[in-house]
């Protein structure tokens, strides 16, 4: 579904992601951690075709971000890790022009609408301006957009920031029936307790280079994901 090969970005003489293979099958949660700075997020706006990279290669299933960006942003879903959002519109019409981004019919984005804003517990507030939300409120609502257009995969930075344990336990459910469909999720985060239950495979980043992947069983052996990370960042 992504395919990550021999990826390198610089900022200046700065090594940001260094040489960096990663492939997440169809099917799959991939978790993605390391320590502030590691090229976590880097990573992530390259692999959607926000940043431009230097050399290696991404593809979204089996199409190429350099060579077809609008192709692959058709299939992927992306939550940056902080919720930019259009203050001046109100919640649902943030929705609606996602939606038409993504030419939702309007069956479908209405159905989806009520079905995730009422799970959130948000459809009272749509109406609303988004400048009026708080925090969590923005990110229930940037989650809810990304699953609009039933992407095949979705791609987020530190998803659970913010959200209240009814919303983080509503979006882990949310991940996982992606996947039991056939998409998949790849996503950064410091919560390792929720990485180590959650995710199907993983990979620990240091200093834009990987140092550790595979399943969670290959990764952590028999200690904890936290006895691990913090070996590794030694």
């Amino acid at each position: 579904m992504l395919k990550i090969t021999n990826l390198t970005k610089c900022y200046g003489e700065k090594r940001a992601v260094d040489d960096l293979t990663l492939h997440i099958a169809p099917g799959e949660i991939y978790g993605f951690i390391g320590h502030n700075g590691a090229g976590k997020t880097t990573t992530l706006k390259c692999a959607v075709g926000i940043l431009r990279f230097d050399s290696g290669e991404i593809e979204i299933n089996g199409i190429s971000v350099k060579s077809d960006p609008t192709a692959c942003k058709r299939l992927i879903a992306y939550i940056p890790d902080n919720p930019d959002i259009y203050e001046f519109m109100t919640g649902i019409r943030y929705l609606n022009f996602v939606a038409d981004i993504y030419g939702v019919s309007a069956a479908d984005r209405a159905e989806r609408i009520r079905r995730y804003g009422d799970a959130f517990e948000l459809t009272g507030d749509l109406a609303q301006p988004v400048s009026a939300y708080s925090h969590g409120m923005k990110q229930k609502l940037a989650i809810i957009s990304a699953w609009l257009h039933d992407p095949k995969l979705i791609i987020m930075d530190e998803p659970f920031v913010g959200l209240d344990p009814k919303a983080a336990h509503l979006l882990k459910q949310m991940m996982r029936e992606v996947c039991d469909e056939g998409g998949a999720i790849f996503f950064s985060t410091h919560v390792l307790e929720v990485a180590e239950k959650l995710c199907d495979r993983i990979a620990i980043i240091k200093n834009g280079r990987l140092i550790r992947s595979g399943t969670m069983e290959e990764v952590k052996g028999d200690e904890s994901l936290e006895e691990v990370f913090l070996e590794l960042q030694e």
